[in-house]
């Protein structure tokens, strides 16, 4: 946990955006796997440890701002819990160590909220994704599940997103050591690329680092031969020489930051003439965001630089044609990269998203597109000081998407479909990294940076394969 005044200052801060009412912060309870007492690993709710700082289930924050109060719910362990799994501290003790003395019971929380209720008090919560809450929404204030989403307070979820959306020194801090534990990750899996490894083995190996030295990954790791496939699952499959493996992973620290990492690495230590012209313009793209990122520019505009940047290459190869700004409004780019150039960071890998990411990457000065491929980029909003972001572009070939788009003449005057056609059993190339905007512009996240210009992986393999 950070110190008590962290915490103090962060619903102070909340209490001074928000208007009046209840605001209700659910932390989450454990999630049986099979049975009641076989629970997948615990992970706290992201805006109950940012408000409340603790990582215990079944704890509820409440912050009365009509009255500036602030509350800890939860009922506290008995004696066959301490036999099972040992004494912690009192709810009243946890109170005390986020600066909050007024804590109590479910029961107690219940009262207050009817209490509130009955007082006309506004009871602002948060959109649910986890069905105890929507229960409990449901019984606390007569909500029907279906309807939550739609009634969560939006002034509520504005607010959070403002206060999380900038990170402190010490939240940097934290990414930063999530980034120290990826560069192991990512490096151990570029010693493993080679043939007759398996996916899974891989993925299983830089888990047991994310866990060794941190908490957890910080989502399923995706560990795959097909980087076509965007959230490709690791398999049973060996690894084959001359295919590229790509890894899409991260960590998350004992406090619950996050990294985000891809590196696309050649199975046989070297890239081939085809990969290299492909993994170039990636690696272009990768270094112009970082370029372009700075203070008050639109992100949507540094995601469009790049799709620009990767038309004129595309053209270059043969694979794309004609005016390549009318190429890029259309969206033919898009075939080859159908998804956005990365998203906020922090707490959560996809900083918030539970909240809503209309409202997380996008603001009143900034709306989503309904375009294929620019409509999945998560993150468009004016770029501030503070800000982490993933800097994520990549290049994929997917058989069924260009099929699709040759069979009903998507694009066709921006695209060659004859070359496309010789690259269906290429796969996918994707770069990423985390960056934190600056005064100035933006520098990479971590101290060591994980090997991604085409002879330092090449370097990298052959001095450090296992």
């Amino acid at each position: 946990m950070f110190s008590k005044e962290t915490y103090t200052l962060r619903r102070q801060a909340l209490k001074q955006q928000m208007g009046g009412g209840i605001v209700l912060i659910l932390g989450n309870n454990e999630s049986p796997v099979n049975g009641p007492y076989n629970c997948y690993p615990f992970r706290q709710d992201s805006c109950f440890l940012y408000f409340f700082g603790h990582k215990r289930d079944g704890l509820i924050g409440v912050i009365d701002i009509d009255n500036d109060q602030e509350y800890l719910f939860g009922n506290d362990i008995d004696i066959d819990d301490i036999i099972w799994f040992g004494s912690v501290d009192s709810v009243a003790q946890m109170g005390k160590a986020v600066g909050i003395n007024r804590t109590g019971n479910i029961s107690d929380f219940e009262s207050l909220i009817k209490n509130a209720r009955n007082a006309g008090q506004p009871i602002h919560f948060l959109p649910p994704y986890r069905h105890d809450h929507q229960i409990l929404l449901q019984e606390l204030l007569g909500i029907q599940p279906a309807e939550q989403r739609s009634l969560a307070s939006v002034e509520l979820i504005k607010a959070i997103v403002n206060l999380r959306s900038t990170k402190t020194h010490e939240e940097i801090k934290e990414i930063e050591r999530a980034c120290a534990i990826g560069f192991k990750m990512h490096t151990t899996a570029m010693k493993l690329c080679q043939p007759g490894v398996t996916e899974h083995f891989i993925s299983g190996m830089i888990s047991g680092i994310a866990e060794a030295f941190g908490a957890m990954v910080s989502f399923p790791s995706i560990v795959t031969m097909h980087g076509e496939v965007m959230h490709g699952n690791p398999s049973n499959d060996h690894l084959e020489e001359g295919r590229l493996l790509l890894c899409d992973a991260g960590a998350e620290t004992i406090e619950h930051y996050c990294s985000d990492h891809t590196r696309t690495t050649p199975i046989n230590g070297k890239y081939t003439t085809r990969q290299k012209e492909i993994y170039s313009i990636v690696e272009q793209c990768h270094d112009l965001a970082i370029k372009k990122a700075k203070p008050g520019v639109f992100w949507y505009d540094v995601h469009m630089d790049v799709c620009l940047h990767m038309t004129k290459s595309l053209q270059a190869l043969g694979l794309m044609k004609g005016d390549a700004e009318e190429s890029v409004r259309a969206g033919a780019h898009a075939l080859f990269l159908p998804h956005g150039l990365g998203h906020m960071m922090g707490m959560d890998v996809h900083d918030m998203e539970a909240l809503g990411q209309v409202y997380v990457g996008y603001d009143d000065e900034i709306r989503p597109s309904n375009q294929f491929g620019t409509a999945s980029l998560r993150m468009g909003r004016r770029l501030q000081p503070g800000f982490v972001v993933t800097d994520e572009p990549g290049i994929y070939f997917i058989p069924a998407l260009i099929d699709l788009w040759k069979k009903n003449g998507t694009n066709k005057e921006f695209l060659n479909f004859n070359v496309i056609e010789k690259y269906k059993d290429f796969g996918g190339i994707r770069i990423e990294d985390d960056l934190l905007i600056t005064d100035k512009g933006a520098r990479v996240l971590g101290h060591d940076h994980i090997p991604y210009h085409i002879n330092d992986v090449e370097d990298f393999i052959a001095k450090n394969q296992f």
